[in-house]
């Protein structure tokens, strides 16, 4: 079997993927200054508010979850495919195809994958924060979707996927002119908040849940691109003769993709399922081109 592509293809890949390897390498340390200042800003605001306690976490925010809630609610259909978007498996299969094109990219996706379910986990157990739907009655505001109860509401988990993911194509794909740079952040952080704030929408979180889960997202993105300039932990997924791994890996999304249609078809899943199939088709030939 050969592992000749074609030479436009070649130079396609081998251009994607040094721009982000040059992006990379740009970041130091002091990228993580701006979430520091903005977790100490919002723990400042919370202690303005009275003691940091659980209950006054819930309280200081009630009227601005009813308002938010109650104004995006107004758009159950497109906020509750939006919302999709913070589950890893939507978002990172959209992602697919730059696994061919970009997967120094898809390496930091990996670490900051794995780095945010963590953070996520330990977090939601730590602050045990009820969710809205454990914390009001159900007949104050709107649930769009199936109602989620419990004390799992700080962080969001959707917005720490969704901020995890969207802070490593932001670097990976940083403009070098200054005008373009701040169209391309200001464009990512638009549709980041866009995202998230479909959870306070389908009355699944608190504000504060999605704005912390930004930030611990921003976090986990970092450090998955950081964890990718010292080790080495997902650099077979570059190498083709581990592609018939990917395409498993695919075709297993692929499924769950098509479980979720047969459940519940939102536009959202077929247009995963199809970036899914693209993908597939695309690594397939690759790997089979002679």
């Amino acid at each position: 079997m050969s592992n000749k592509v074609s030479p436009g293809n070649q130079e396609v890949e081998n251009h994607m993927n040094t721009l982000v390897i040059e992006n990379f390498s740009k970041l130091n340390r002091t990228v993580f200054i701006l979430p520091l200042v903005l977790i100490v800003s919002l723990v400042g605001f919370l202690f303005s508010q009275g003691p940091l306690s659980v209950s006054n976490y819930v309280a200081v925010q009630k009227d601005l979850f009813i308002f938010i809630n109650s104004k995006l609610s107004q758009f159950p259909t497109s906020i509750f495919n939006l919302t999709q978007l913070g589950d890893a498996l939507i978002i990172l299969s959209l992602l697919s195809l730059l696994v061919l094109y970009a997967p120094k990219m898809w390496e930091a996706l990996l670490s900051g994958s794995i780095v945010s379910a963590v953070l996520s986990n330990v977090l939601k157990s730590f602050f045990s924060v009820p969710r809205p739907a454990e914390a009001f009655d159900h007949s104050t505001f709107v649930i769009i979707g199936r109602v989620m109860p419990g004390f799992s509401s700080l962080p969001s988990g959707h917005s720490i996927t969704v901020f995890t993911t969207l802070t490593i194509v932001l670097y990976a794909f940083m403009p070098q002119k200054l005008k373009s740079k701040c169209l391309w952040v200001c464009s990512l952080v638009f549709m980041g908040l866009i995202l998230v704030s479909t959870r306070v929408g389908v009355g699944a979180h608190f504000p504060l849940d999605v704005l912390s889960g930004s930030i611990v997202g921003y976090i986990s993105g970092l450090i998955g691109i950081f964890i990718t300039q010292k080790y080495k932990l997902w650099s077979w997924i570059a190498i083709r003769k581990y592609y018939p791994i990917l395409i498993g890996l695919f075709l297993i999304c692929a499924v769950l993709i098509a479980i979720k249609i047969a459940n519940e078809n939102l536009i959202v899943f077929d247009l995963t399922l199809l970036a899914l199939l693209v993908s597939l088709y695309k690594i397939i030939y690759v790997y089979i081109k002679k």
